[in-house]
């Protein structure tokens, strides 16, 4: 994506992704959005702090991020991306995403304060509001978490 296209500048910072997504502290698990090809793929950060309140009980005296978050994080992202391809089609109140399975979920490090996560989701399809995405979160440009996510478009019924 150019840095400027249909109203969506990158880095798309936090103020701008609260707009897109529901989430407030301390439940959103994304800092800034640094790269999208909208449809297809988006990369995310999340500055991971000593403050992050699950911290305090994950673990005391030694700090891990919890995989349910990263998983979190990176279903977040999956979010983002079909709120950012919807908007810059020109498409106006875009259903809200849920997830609703989680695949083949890999953790191969510790994720801990001072980290960056680095989240990349690309969307492999999308069919009748449902859509199926390959997940990974990267620290220092070495996988720590990858997974497959499948999110559904919000029924009001």
């Amino acid at each position: 994506m150019t840095e400027h296209q249909a109203g969506v500048t990158l880095p798309v910072d936090v103020e701008q992704i609260q707009r897109l997504l529901p989430h407030r502290y301390p439940f959103l698990l994304v800092d800034r959005v640094i790269e999208i090809e909208p449809g297809k793929s988006i990369a995310a950060i999340k500055n991971v702090t000593i403050n992050e309140p699950f911290f305090q009980g994950h673990f005391p005296g030694h700090p891990v991020m919890p995989g349910v978050l990263i998983v979190e994080a990176m279903a977040q992202t999956a979010g983002l991306l079909t709120q950012i391809t919807s908007q810059i089609d020109g498409q106006s109140g875009s259903p809200l995403f849920y997830l609703v399975k989680v695949d083949n979920a890999r953790f191969s490090a510790v994720v801990a304060p001072g980290d960056q996560l680095r989240l990349e989701v690309s969307l492999k399809r999308l069919i009748r509001g449902m859509g199926l995405f390959e997940a990974r979160a990267l620290v220092d440009g070495k996988v720590v978490a990858c997974c497959e996510l499948m999110c559904a478009a919000r029924s009001d019924k």
